[in-house]
């Protein structure tokens, strides 16, 4: 049997006791693992006088693949996100949100089985940005005057959304591959074309030119405008299997995918790059329910299937998923948001750790 060094970042709020819950789980499942534990977020700020330490890029570099727990990212820091950080500095560009069904969560469908692939280092989430005021600012808003580009109200703040040939290739290629490795039938390439024909035109052209290198691959293309994409989600989720696009429709699209599916607290995520693999949750740090022994772990669980899928550990990954059906299936043992889901009360309702003893009965 294969043994994995994987860097643990426990995080902060709820972070610790739900990566507590999700390391107890992989470990019942017999797979090697040593975890590097590597502390980042508001809880080390006083320690290393930053968020995100050095060493914890080290030991992803090293290890080649991490999970974490929620992190908050302390304000005033000059930080805008640790995540954000951890994919740049790593160059983690495809970030992958699988929405699928549990029955039995509460969630008003029961058919849901799609994919958000979300490009992640460029568009208006670059943090490419200019005060309102600023010199900066000035000086872009009488480039654009200058060369034709359009008017700008001179009290503006400015975001740019840069898109490349390069940065498209990469993602929509990873698209494509996943599909084929997961036995996928269709990849559609969500944007904004009709307007955007300089940036979100660009990501269609490019996206266009790869789906013809995959055309002898059996995975079909289309493309969607964005915001028709939100309202055919609703209507009709199953028409959707593999979805790339730029980062900001990635993060909107991958928490509305996220609602169909029953909420984030189940929603696992994935940071994918051509050296390391970063795991984790796509919900937030809820810091006032830290230590109480309520959250649920759901989503770090799955975050960590796929984590055992990418270690190639897929037989651990499959009993891991298939607990997570059972229990949340009977909906004896699941934690209170579940049960207030599904049953309308949270009475009955049991702690993180409890659901995690019911989801290791079952492994």
């Amino acid at each position: 049997m294969a043994k994995h060094t994987v860097t643990l970042i426990p995080g902060d709020g709820i972070g610790p006791e739900l990566t507590t819950a999700m390391t107890r789980v992989v470990e019942a499942t017999g797979v090697d693992i040593e975890w590097e534990v590597a502390e980042a977020g508001a809880d080390v700020m006083d320690k290393y006088g930053t968020p995100l330490p050095e060493h914890v890029l080290e030991s992803v570099r090293k290890n080649k693949v991490a999970i974490k727990g929620p992190i908050t990212t302390p304000v005033g820091t000059g930080f805008r996100s640790v995540n954000v950080a951890l994919r740049k500095e790593l160059d983690l560009y495809a970030c992958l949100r699988p929405a699928f069904s549990i029955p039995g969560n509460g969630s008003r469908y029961e058919d849901i089985d799609l994919v958000i692939v979300r490009e992640n280092t460029e568009d208006l989430y670059a943090g490419i940005e200019f005060e309102q005021g600023s010199e900066g600012a000035a000086d872009l808003i009488k480039f654009a005057a200058d060369h034709g580009a359009g008017t700008i109200r001179p009290d503006s703040g400015l975001s740019l959304k840069p898109i490349s040939i390069s940065g498209t290739q990469r993602i929509v290629r990873h698209a494509f591959d996943y599909a084929i490795a997961n036995g996928r039938k269709k990849v559609t390439a969500v944007h904004k074309a009709n307007i955007l024909k300089m940036s979100d035109g660009l990501f269609l052209k490019v996206a266009r030119e790869v789906a013809e290198e995959y055309a002898d691959s059996g995975i079909e293309f289309d493309d969607y405008i964005v915001d028709a994409t939100c309202m055919q989600l609703v209507l009709h989720p199953e028409w959707w299997d593999v979805l790339v696009m730029p980062n900001l429709y990635g993060d909107i699209l991958s928490d509305l995918s996220a609602g169909l599916i029953g909420g984030l607290g189940i929603a696992p995520g994935a940071n994918i790059g051509d050296e390391c693999a970063l795991f984790e949750p796509v919900h937030g740090s809820a810091p006032k329910y830290a230590g109480k022994d309520l959250a649920n772990p759901t989503a770090e669980i799955l975050s960590a299937m796929l984590m055992l899928r990418h270690l190639g550990e897929t037989d651990a990954a499959d009993r891991v998923l298939d607990a997570v059906r059972t229990v949340i299936g009977e909906g004896e043992r699941v934690t209170y948001d579940i049960k207030r889901s599904r049953f309308g009360t949270t009475e009955g309702s049991v702690g993180t750790q409890a659901y995690a003893d019911a989801l290791i009965e079952h492994l």
